[in-house]
């Protein structure tokens, strides 16, 4: 008993086990199938997952019992996790919009100390990324699915300055300069 104590229970080896991620539950539904007896209750849940160092993924799962439908949707998710650039580890590198279905959102870079200005389901996904700095607007749908989805939306159209000058097939220095405003010196080279 005492051993346990120490370790936190049941719940800190889960944790420990999973030390290299972050999971937030976005949203629980509960679910009713009429049958003949009258109504069958399901749940289904939203999970995020992230690693807030870059790796960030969500999923879905449907079951009969809450803390069944969060372990679905927990491994849905680590089986789809993406790899965002980010900015000094902090931000993003630029202002992007995202959409699916009704769902539009907007996410916009932010100086330091700015924090995370975003709305619920937002938030997880960025809190999980690791995202420190971002302002995040969500127009249409409040359909924590849809807001979720585009964000990733848009996060998949987030490219880094390394990225960009690969597919130029220039230095990311010259890159760098021509956006701090040497547009002129760089075309006089």
């Amino acid at each position: 008993m005492a051993g346990e104590r120490e370790r936190g229970g049941h719940r800190g080896g889960r944790e420990e086990r999973d030390s290299e991620f972050v999971d937030k539950l976005v949203h629980i539904n509960r679910v009713a199938k009429v049958v003949k007896g009258g109504k069958r209750f399901g749940f289904a849940a939203l999970v995020v997952i992230g690693d807030q160092k870059g790796r960030v993924g969500f999923g879905h799962g449907k079951a009969r019992e809450v803390p069944e439908a969060i372990r679905k949707a927990t491994d849905s998710a680590k089986r789809n996790l993406t790899r965002v650039a980010l900015r000094d580890g902090r931000t993003l590198h630029h202002d992007i919009a995202g959409r699916h279905g009704a769902g539009r959102v907007y996410l916009r870079a932010a100086p330091a100390g700015t924090g995370i200005i975003a709305g619920g389901p937002m938030r997880a996904v960025f809190e999980t990324l690791g995202i420190q700095d971002v302002v995040a607007k969500s127009i249409g749908s409040s359909n924590p699915y849809n807001m979720v989805r585009a964000t990733f939306n848009a996060l998949k159209h987030q490219d880094s300055p390394r990225s960009v000058a690969n597919r130029r097939n220039i230095k990311v220095s010259t890159l760098q300069s021509r956006r701090v405003g040497g547009d002129a010196d760089a075309m006089a080279d």
